[in-house]
């Protein structure tokens, strides 16, 4: 197998890297091998793979002008803004050019009374209610990794967060976008208004993991801050009347802002590291409930929620209204996955969906997987719409390691879709779950979504080899390993 250094020796990258310049100037282009070890991987760092050259633009039409210089050489490209992804959307390939985006962090512009705000893709997700919060609004799609990830990330993964059950995810707060073609031409999409005639392009576009384009400048929807809100922690003695709990509170008629659930495991693990002295250790689960809208809405929403979790057996159910407390409640819940990484040398997150009804039963399935291949399992995860998060804890530097806990993720995910669920709600498809896509969609299915592809991007250039699996199926394949292998691509 050639080394990267041997590849990229093949293609003359002289003038290509000469190209780069003139657009984007010396600074602009990275291409000292140990100043490429920064972009090497995204947040899935098991697999890793150096680029050959990095470019950082600060325009759309710098953007557009290195897309039509790797069109010109044929050269395959990937765009990453913070690199915080979990599915591997960002992993470079090799011989492949890596347009980072993080220094177009520019807020184009704020309409207030209009209910929107434009973006560069760089900006920051918390950046944005910052911006307006002064004002009275916020901008609602909050991963827990909002302090870091950036929006045009948040775009190409249609990211979610805490508030997604009643708010909706990022494709519900896209009103338009400006894109570069992988062909290099601009684009706008959508607009300034919530609908507009035609097909929805816009929609199509949120979630594509880069692979229809680069998104520019970015139209998002903005709310309005609610009147009231209230922050309710409920714990119980078995995660199955947890998750009972959270189908009955929406069988009630109440859709909370955020509904968020915490194993005993993850409650451990974050009163360990952030200290919140909010989560009672012993409890075998946790339940955050966040109720919004008109005070006299938010009373009696939170007297019949805490009715139906002592219902359910609740020990006890303790709320908060002020801003200081509610943001007492969250922090552990926000810290849940940093928190993980104290309970082991290696974790690995998986991201499925299931219907709310089949919560106890699944939960009680990924126990008896963590059991089978000998693993623990921490559970914390959006309750509210059924988006699961287990967290295997593992020690890489045992062989072998990686594999089984690969295989125990995507037996989680076959479990998802078994149930009616999905193999991702938040963190894309990307290189780790591509060859899981058969499992949930027919042939049929996935030729349909190639050939929307192959109308944006004829040629394969923009972010080869992700979402879809490669070999066609996984049964094609000897083993997970080879399932998910990339041409030179290390393991870690």
């Amino acid at each position: 197998m050639l080394t990267q250094d041997q590849d990229k020796k093949l293609r003359n990258w002289k003038p290509i890297i000469k190209a780069f310049e003139a657009v984007l100037g010396t600074n602009g282009v990275i291409q000292r091998r140990e100043e490429l070890i920064t972009y090497e991987c995204d947040g899935l760092t098991s697999y890793r793979q150096r680029p050959a050259v990095a470019v950082l633009p600060r325009t759309t039409e710098q953007v557009a002008a290195v897309v039509k210089i790797c069109n010109q050489y044929a050269v395959p490209f990937i765009a990453r803004g913070s690199g915080t992804g979990l599915s591997g959307g960002a992993l470079p390939s090799e011989d492949s050019v890596l347009i980072v985006t993080s220094l177009m962090r520019q807020i184009l512009s704020v309409d207030l009374d209009n209910q929107r705000i434009v973006v560069q893709p760089g900006v920051i997700n918390s950046w944005v209610t910052q911006t307006v919060s002064g004002a009275g609004f916020y901008y609602a799609p909050d991963p827990s990794s909002q302090i870091i990830c950036s929006i045009g990330g948040n775009v190409a993964e249609n990211s979610g967060g805490v508030h997604c059950l009643k708010y909706g995810v990022t494709t519900n707060h896209v009103l338009g976008l400006k894109i570069v073609t992988p062909e290099g031409e601009i684009v706008d999409l959508g607009g300034q208004i919530p609908e507009s005639p035609g097909y929805d392009l816009t929609g199509i576009f949120v979630g594509s993991e880069g692979t229809l384009g680069i998104a520019t400048e970015i139209t998002l929807r903005i709310l309005k801050s609610a009147e009231s809100i209230c922050v309710l922690l409920a714990d119980f003695t078995s995660v199955e009347a947890a998750g009972a709990t959270v189908s009955d509170i929406i069988s009630a008629g109440i859709i909370p802002g955020g509904m968020e659930m915490m194993d005993n495991v993850s409650i451990n693990a974050v009163e360990d590291v952030v200290a919140t002295n909010c989560y009672p250790r012993d409890a075998t689960a946790i339940l955050l409930v966040e109720i919004d809208g008109l005070e006299v809405e938010v009373a009696v929403n939170k007297q019949r929620v805490t009715e139906i979790c002592k219902q359910n057996g609740a020990r006890s159910v303790t709320s908060a209204s002020d801003p200081e407390t509610r943001l007492k409640l969250w922090k552990g819940r926000k810290a849940a996955f940093a928190a993980a990484g104290h309970l082991s040398p290696d974790y690995y997150v998986q991201d499925g969906v299931i219907p709310r009804t089949q919560l106890p039963y699944v939960l009680q399935e990924i126990e008896a997987l963590g059991q089978k291949f000998g693993y623990q399992i921490a559970n914390v995860f959006h309750a509210g719409d059924g988006n699961l998060h287990p967290l295997i804890l593992f020690d890489n530097a045992v062989p072998g390691s990686l594999e089984k806990v690969e295989e125990l993720g995507g037996e989680i995910l076959k479990l998802c879709v078994k149930v009616g669920g999905s193999i991702s709600g938040e963190h894309g498809i990307g290189a780790d779950k591509k060859c899981y896509m058969p499992d949930m969609f027919s042939t049929s299915d996935l030729e349909t979504m190639q050939w929307v592809r192959q109308v944006f991007n004829p040629h394969g250039l923009a972010n080869p080899g992700k979402i879809f699996p490669t070999p066609r199926t996984c049964g094609e394949a000897a083993n997970i390993a080879n399932n998910k292998q990339f041409e030179g691509v290390e393991r870690f």
